[in-house]
């Protein structure tokens, strides 16, 4: 059994959703020795038709927990998208951590050649597995962290690569 499918993408989000939860509590550090208010941060975009740092957790989780749970043929969590507060943000990133957890290598078997459909603009869209995650799932994820990232950083969060990098996994 070749596990690549799982390689390539359990290890890869929870990789990056750690790092995000450590620059959560870098900001959530900095507001209180700023004395600025946390919401500050959580609402904040890099421009106005862009969705706020909130949104952007939001989705880069949806995207974590969507891939792979449809690459090991499992139901994909429901998360309510309630979140306000960076405790919130990172309460979430958290439940995504412990679904990842649960994901075992087999579970990917025949994951390359699996049929994902996914709503694309109202549309069902089919892909299969390896095209699916390596030209739609982590494009998006990485967009999502990334600018989630960028918002911060733009607004005076003191983060740099290796926060965003986090823990590198070499096995």
């Amino acid at each position: 059994m070749s596990p690549a499918m799982y390689n390539a993408s359990v290890p890869v989000f929870r990789q990056m959703l750690s790092a995000l939860a450590g620059i959560i509590d870098k900001t959530i550090a900095h507001a209180e020795a700023k004395k600025i208010d946390p919401a500050v941060y959580a609402n904040a975009r890099l421009y106005p038709d862009m969705f706020p740092f909130a949104r952007q957790i939001g989705v880069a989780t949806d995207f974590a927990k969507g891939a792979s749970a449809r690459l090991a043929g499992v139901e994909v969590p429901k998360f309510e998208d309630t979140e306000v507060t960076l405790a919130d943000l990172k309460a979430r990133l958290q439940k995504t951590l412990d679904f990842l957890a649960t994901l075992k290598p087999e579970q990917f078997q025949g994951a390359e050649t699996r049929d994902i459909t996914i709503q694309l603009r109202g549309t069902p869209t089919v892909f299969k597995g390896q095209p699916y995650l390596l030209h739609y799932a982590l494009p998006n994820f990485y967009f999502h962290t990334t600018t989630a990232y960028a918002i911060l950083r733009h607004n005076g969060i003191e983060i740099g690569k290796p926060d965003f990098i986090h823990q590198l996994i070499t096995a």
